[in-house]
């Protein structure tokens, strides 16, 4: 059975693959590159920035001599920064540690920052063509289906019994292929709402398909808690220049630039924003208050709204570390999304 389901599946994939850049190459580093690129991100959305970033950066060491700023902002908008400043400090290790070469063991790849089980599997079996199972949101729910495993895949404990199963499947001499076979069937045709089964090379002996059960598979027990919260910019302008910040490590977007910050549990009328601002700048000039700009990150819902101040209270820009920048500063800094929007609004 494990030799007919591989085989088929590989027959599968190597008919109907999808082509993408980094699949035609055995380098380890535009693998992982593309690996972290594509973590909570559509290949649709995610290919140009893959393409982006071996234009500017085509080997490991030249993203290593690279600033995190300038990493940053070419990474901007693809969001989960924390991926960026991982992706930059990964780099410098495997030039630093590693002499620019990726190391080929699965346990060794994930000491280095950013690389867990499934990136370091992926850039073994991809690169080096070891026998190491890729298993990710889309092998989860094959195997899940096929095996009608009923084991929750949003609890962590349950990754080895996926793992495992993955193991059992996988063929020595072609590892790769049925990863990415793998992959491939469950983002095309195992999809989560209307799997294609009259397309599935392995629908005979799927048991989820058999008991009508695809809908209850894969079993995900795991209610995110959303929170929402309300920025209040103060964006402090004179002699067209703009007072801006690098964000701290306490919170999102740490090492962008953002501007003054207030935030506020609940949403302030107008009224109360100008008494918010009295407390900080008597005297401040107000010339607009922006309509508010939403954003939505996994487990937040933003809202923020920019005050643009005529004029610059310079020891209140000292005392929070402020920083008057002239607009084509701003333009190379690396910046959260919604502050980028409201720059470009406010620019055209």
């Amino acid at each position: 059975m494990v030799d007919d389901f591989s085989s088929k599946l590989v027959f599968w994939y190597q008919k109907h693959l999808r082509e993408l850049p980094w699949r035609n190459t055995p380098d380890p580093y535009k693998i992982w590159l593309s690996e972290i690129i594509l973590q909570q991100t559509r290949v649709a959305q995610g290919m140009p920035y893959y393409k982006r970033f071996i234009e500017k950066y085509p080997t490991v060491e030249d993203l290593a001599l690279a600033s995190e700023e300038e990493v940053l902002r070419l990474w901007q908008g693809l969001g989960y920064y924390s991926r960026a400043r991982n992706l930059h400090a990964c780099a410098k290790a495997v030039v630093e540690k590693f002499n620019g070469k990726f190391p080929e063991d699965y346990e060794t790849l994930q000491s280095l920052k950013g690389i867990g089980k499934y990136t370091a599997a992926a850039i073994a079996s991809f690169a080096f063509k070891k026998p190491i199972p890729v298993v990710d949101g889309n092998v989860f729910r094959v195997l899940s289906r096929y095996f009608l495993i009923n084991a929750n895949i949003a609890d962590a404990k349950n990754f080895k019994i996926f793992f495992e199963t993955a193991s059992s499947l996988i063929p020595q001499d072609e590892p790769d292929l049925f990863n990415q076979a793998m992959m491939d069937l469950g983002a095309t045709i195992c999809s989560p709402t209307n799997p294609a089964c009259l397309m599935c090379p392995i629908a005979v002996g799927c048991e989820a398909r058999e008991q009508g059960l695809q809908k209850q598979f894969p079993v995900k027990e795991k209610k995110i808690k959303v929170s929402h919260r309300f920025f209040y910019y103060w964006v402090w302008g004179e002699s067209g220049k703009i007072a801006m910040k690098k964000r701290g490590p306490q919170d999102i977007w740490q090492g962008l630039f953002d501007f003054d910050l207030t935030e506020k549990k609940e949403k302030m009328e107008e009224g109360q924003i100008r008494e918010v601002l009295a407390t900080i700048a008597p005297n401040a000039d107000v010339t607009c208050i922006s309509t508010p700009i939403k954003h939505i990150l996994t487990h937040q819902r933003i809202e923020a709204v920019f005050i643009e101040i005529n004029g610059v209270d310079k020891g209140y820009v000292k005392e929070k570390d402020l920083k008057l920048f002239d607009l084509s500063e701003i333009e190379s800094l690396p910046k959260p999304i919604l502050v980028d929007k409201y720059l470009n609004g406010r620019i055209n």
